[in-house]
């Protein structure tokens, strides 16, 4: 071991295999089941996996200077071929975080909606929904009716990244969606149509994000799960996505 390598801080596997069970352990007295939590636990050890990827795999890394035109190349072959491999880690993790078989997964399959999935939807759209207008009274509170329809408009894979997307559609549409929660949402003038009830829901972010990119998935679902009609044509209306 060399003395750089004496002064890194590093976790050995033993070290991290206590601070798992210790968490799953915490979380099974808070009331949370073992399926739940060890899901959660892969999912964020596949987003760290997959941040380390990102960093070593990003534009602008250098070979060290002053050791040779042949030295630099091969240390740029064999930087890339590490973060090639990160790759394939994280990518395998993520799949075992969605307790998915490689060979046979699809990304068009639409499983039924986890309880996890569901969870980390509520904990992804609230914040962006409060960053555009405030708590309504006039919340119908039909979050699980809702966010089933639209989660069940993709695959595990699409939902392991959808707070990403719900968080680049926001960032996209950002004054579209301030118009709409200004002339739609809690304290506009129209506030208490019926029509536009589910603007008053944090709901109501990830439905316009599937208006936007699966409007005809959004719609059959939304019948399936026999949720008001008007609901989703009030929103269709104020996003002015075809009906």
């Amino acid at each position: 071991m060399t003395t750089a390598e004496e002064g890194r801080q590093r976790l050995d596997a033993a070290s991290v295999l206590n601070a798992k069970r210790t968490l799953l352990q915490l979380l099974a007295r808070a009331g949370v089941w073992s399926g739940d939590a060890e899901e959660m636990i892969g999912f964020v050890e596949a987003g760290a996996l997959a941040l380390a990827y990102e960093e070593i795999g990003g534009a602008g890394r250098s070979a060290p200077d002053g050791k040779g035109e042949a030295y630099a190349a091969g240390w740029l072959d064999g930087a890339r071929a590490v973060a090639d491999e990160l790759g394939g880690v994280a990518e395998r993790a993520l799949r075992q975080a969605l307790a998915a078989d490689p060979t046979t997964d699809s990304p068009d399959d639409r499983p039924p909606v986890g309880r996890t999935e569901m969870e980390r939807t509520k904990v992804a759209v609230t914040p962006i929904y409060l960053s555009f207008t405030d708590v309504s009274d006039l919340d119908p509170e039909v979050t699980e009716q809702v966010l089933g329809a639209v989660l069940r408009t993709m695959s595990s894979r699409q939902r392991s990244r959808y707070a990403g997307r719900l968080a680049e559609f926001a960032t996209t549409h950002r004054e579209h969606l301030e118009r709409l929660y200004a002339e739609y949402g809690p304290g506009s003038a129209i506030a208490i149509h019926g029509r536009y009830t589910l603007v008053h829901s944090p709901t109501s972010v990830a439905v316009l994000e599937r208006l936007a990119a699966a409007p005809s998935a959004l719609y059959e679902e939304w019948d399936a799960a026999e949720l008001p009609p008007a609901w989703l044509d009030g929103l269709t209306k104020a996003w002015g996505a075809p009906a």
